[in-house]
């Protein structure tokens, strides 16, 4: 049965996710008190799509903090010719009622909308932020009602880490509302984040893992000759790597990026399985491997170890926001960490297509009432609603 029907015909509701642990990293201490850490239950009827729509990919969910409600970014592209399809940009309500939809507009002026849609965002002023990774230069800002206010970056034939006005193939983006910045995680073709004023897109400053300097790929090698030696080229099995190992000196996939309400940037590297924290100044302060290397009941999960992982990130709805979320994209869940301390508490999620699994797990947002939301490419294809519950002591192995 092809994935597609199955996720038409399956709608078995998932009960209160336990939060369970399965992987290769730090066991929670064995004493009589678990730390507790948030529950979630899917909401299989989230959202209500009208009009008889068809979605492509969903590429990103986005919240709105001034009303609550939730955005998505669907690629239209990605359906079949006799599917009706659905506008790019979405707005529901917390019930999962349409609002309204937009975007995709061909030859409009002044702005070039994404071949490939990737990344929305909402920011605390109500405007809305698109990327996307289809070879694309550029990102948008519109209003709520989809008119055209900014773009930052063209098309350009040269493409360089060290250009401080075009853009690569931008992934995600996050308006930090105490300086008004904007931080993009560019991306896919570049290997930084760079960070423009929001309102006028001046740009401010970049940088690359670990706080350096982002550098442009190695060029390949002339025919007939050698390649350059590379101690990030040497393709040894994580497994075989020493615990000690920071992972190479550039960023992989930069996929998603977060600023904290305290002010620090939290970066997806979705290719290096990691996720790298700063300062809003680009100060490295700290990282966590994402499912570098892990086992699965029975044996090695290969998906694990040969895969991409931290696709995204998102925070608790408290005010501290105490818990990162990070989804980890081939082993196909969430896991839960102590945001400051970056300590492994607990995940929950598999691979399928049935309610509350995972297939092409993509980007996450969290919304004011500290639920989550997912949103899946690939054959998943949708964004799915996961209802915060509270608070529970954290599931053993």
């Amino acid at each position: 049965m092809k994935l597609r029907a199955i996720i038409l015909t399956l709608a078995l509701p998932v009960a209160v996710l336990a939060l369970s642990t399965a992987q290769a990293l730090p066991a929670i201490a064995k004493s009589a008190v678990r730390p507790m850490v948030p529950r979630f239950k899917v909401d299989p009827d989230w959202p209500h799509i009208p009009n008889g729509w068809t979605l492509g990919q969903v590429s990103s969910a986005a919240s709105d903090p001034q009303t609550g409600h939730v955005w998505i970014l669907q690629r239209p592209a990605t359906t079949r010719p006799w599917q009706k399809v659905a506008p790019p940009v979405l707005e529901f309500d917390q019930a999962g009622n349409y609002v309204q939809g937009w975007g995709g507009a061909a030859g409009a002026t002044g702005y070039v909308w994404p071949r490939s849609e990737h990344g929305i965002f909402i920011d605390y002023k109500g405007n809305v932020w698109i990327g996307g990774n289809g070879n694309d230069d550029q990102i948008l800002k519109f209003t709520k009602s989809g008119k055209f206010l900014m773009q930052i970056g063209r098309a350009a034939k040269k493409k360089s880490n060290q250009d401080s006005t075009q853009l690569w193939r931008p992934a995600d983006v996050f308006v930090y509302p105490k300086t008004n910045e904007l931080f993009v995680a560019d991306g896919y073709g570049n290997r930084r984040v760079i960070v423009f004023d929001a309102d006028t897109g001046e740009y401010k400053r970049m940088w690359g893992a670990f706080g350096a300097a982002p550098q442009d790929d190695t060029p390949p090698a002339a025919a007939g000759q050698a390649p350059p030696a590379s101690a990030e080229d040497s393709r040894v099995p994580a497994k075989d790597l020493p615990a000690t190992d920071l992972g190479p000196s550039q960023f992989s996939i930069v996929h998603g990026i977060k600023v904290s309400n305290d002010g620090l940037v939290y970066v997806a590297d979705r290719g290096g399985k990691r996720v790298q924290v700063f300062t809003t100044d680009g100060k490295y302060l700290n990282q966590v491997w994402v499912d570098r290397f892990c086992e699965a009941p029975g044996g090695t999960n290969l998906m694990c170890g040969n895969g991409q992982t931290a696709a995204s990130v998102a925070f608790s709805g408290d005010a501290a926001q105490r818990f990162l979320y990070v989804a980890s994209r081939s082993p196909s869940r969430v896991i839960v960490y102590d945001r400051k301390t970056l300590a492994y508490l607990t995940e929950f999620g598999s691979l399928g297509v049935r309610p509350g699994e995972f297939y092409g797990l993509h980007h996450m947002t969290t919304d004011t009432r500290g639920n989550l939301y997912t949103s899946e490419v690939e054959d998943g294809r949708r964004v799915q609603k996961f209802v915060y519950r509270g608070m529970a002591p954290a599931t053993g192995r």
